[in-house]
């Protein structure tokens, strides 16, 4: 196999918000400028949310423009509402992401909001970026389980996700927000999803909370996804969703695709390098 995988590295942001330290704002963009170089294509920078919800992620104003951007990577920040556009806009943005849930309960938790009334303010922030030229990505968060309600059924994973793309999202990230997938769950969701959504389109971000994330990386791969979202060392999870930890390792992910034959372009010892430095750093 010589198929290509984007590999999206969101380290800098859903890996850092939920650590327990904070590290300096230099520190954050030398991390971000280490991964860029080491070939991931896209590196999700920071969070334009508010400092309350995320002080991990408080100095985004800084971080984002401090960054000495390489031609031909994406990176993406988190905005929840227009001041975060705003914030967003001014510091630099050129790609973004809105995130919504599948379950009603996270999505209150998560950002205060039903998810219909998500979507609506994310369909005007949207229509707002796209139209500055912005490339946006959407998430949808507990597409294979929700820490309050349990089971999510495939058609609410779809519905969303519909929704994102129509609205303008260039691309869809279905989440396993709480690291309860297992192999056998991907085709429902999958296929719930690609009904509505083209596959090429499609991105997952699965968490290794119990062990199975390249399990399902598998279970996408054989299905046609060629988008999946890791963290550089493992960084990271859900601040909002209880007991959760684990994000996908993306030096695991990298060495599970190269010992596949599909190509990434992405070095990498390049990455775990930049993963011990940002690790130091968190443990000092």
């Amino acid at each position: 196999m010589s198929e290509r995988v984007t590999v999206v590295e969101v380290g800098p942001r859903d890996g850092l918000q939920n650590e327990p330290v904070t590290v300096p704002a230099e520190v954050k963009v030398e991390f971000i400028e280490r991964l860029a170089a080491a070939g991931l294509p896209v590196v999700e920078t920071t969070s334009f949310v508010s400092p309350r919800a995320v002080p991990q992620l408080a100095d985004a104003d800084r971080v984002l423009p401090g960054v000495a951007r390489r031609v031909g990577v994406r990176y993406p920040v988190l905005v929840a509402n227009q001041r975060g556009l705003d914030r967003a806009r001014t510091a630099g943005a050129r790609d973004i992401a809105v995130f919504t849930a599948a379950s009603e309960t996270f999505c209150q938790a998560n950002i205060g909001m039903s998810i219909d009334d998500s979507l609506a303010v994310f369909r005007e922030l949207v229509a707002t970026a796209a139209g500055e030229g912005m490339w946006v990505r959407g998430y949808v968060s507990t597409a294979f389980g929700c820490p309050y309600e349990g089971a999510v059924a495939p058609q609410a994973v779809g519905r969303v996700a519909a929704a994102l793309a129509e609205m303008g999202c260039q691309e869809v990230s279905i989440g396993d927000t709480i690291g309860v997938a297992v192999p056998e769950q991907v085709p429902g969701v999958l296929q719930a999803v690609t009904a509505r959504v083209p596959l090429e389109r499609v991105a997952l971000h699965l968490h290794d909370t119990r062990g199975t994330a390249v399990a399902n990386v598998d279970a996408g791969l054989e299905l046609g996804v060629r988008t999946f979202d890791s963290s550089a060392g493992g960084l990271g999870g859900c601040p909002f969703a209880p007991g959760a930890p684990g994000n996908l390792a993306t030096e695991t992910l990298l060495s599970h695709l190269d010992m596949r034959g599909l190509e990434t372009g992405v070095d990498r010892e390049a990455v775990r390098a930049a993963a011990t430095f940002v690790q130091e750093r968190l443990h000092a």
